[in-house]
């Protein structure tokens, strides 16, 4: 019974087996292997940004430390009030009070997560203008203002989440 199923199926495979074995591919040599290479060009020279651009990531680097600067200040207070409100009951004196100040200190850092936002932007748009050969370059310049910015938001939201931490959550 098994071998009346097997049978059918070994004949056919045999068959096609036996159709692959009628011509092998030349071993000669083909004439793109005879072709020349071709040689790669140097890269360019990196071009420098233009002025109107160094002006704007300059004036958002600039804004995400006004930013870092005014949540540095606001820091001290909010940190104050959160630690007197650790452990209150949610809608309390404290609590409410400990919520405020986080707020102040949310509005305080919005220069600086505005100005990464920017940024970001900026280096999206850049990016693109280069690979369609539009501008020449400046994305190194964006980049690290980028970079920068981007430390400022993040110790801001690390903190944040500590402030945030010691309240009960609704």
């Amino acid at each position: 019974m098994i071998l009346r199923r097997l049978l059918p199926s070994l004949a056919l495979f045999l068959s096609g087996c036996a159709s692959t074995f009628q011509g092998y591919p030349s071993l000669a040599k083909r004439a793109i292997e005879d072709a020349p290479i071709a040689e790669v060009s140097q890269a360019p020279s990196p071009v420098a940004p233009e002025p109107e651009l160094v002006r704007n990531v300059d004036r958002l680097t600039a804004q995400a430390q006004a930013g870092g600067a005014a949540f540095d200040k606001a820091w001290p207070e909010a940190d104050r009030v959160t630690r007197a409100a650790a452990g209150s009951a949610v809608s309390s004196e404290a609590w409410v009070a400990a919520q405020t100040a986080l707020s102040t200190l949310e509005t305080a850092r919005n220069d600086s997560v505005s100005a990464l936002a920017s940024l970001d932007v900026l280096y999206v748009e850049r990016s693109n203008a280069v690979s369609e050969g539009k501008v020449g370059g400046g994305i190194d310049a964006i980049d690290a203002a980028r970079g920068a910015a981007l430390a400022i938001v993040d110790s801001q939201n690390d903190r944040l989440d500590v402030l945030k931490g010691r309240l009960a959550q609704p």
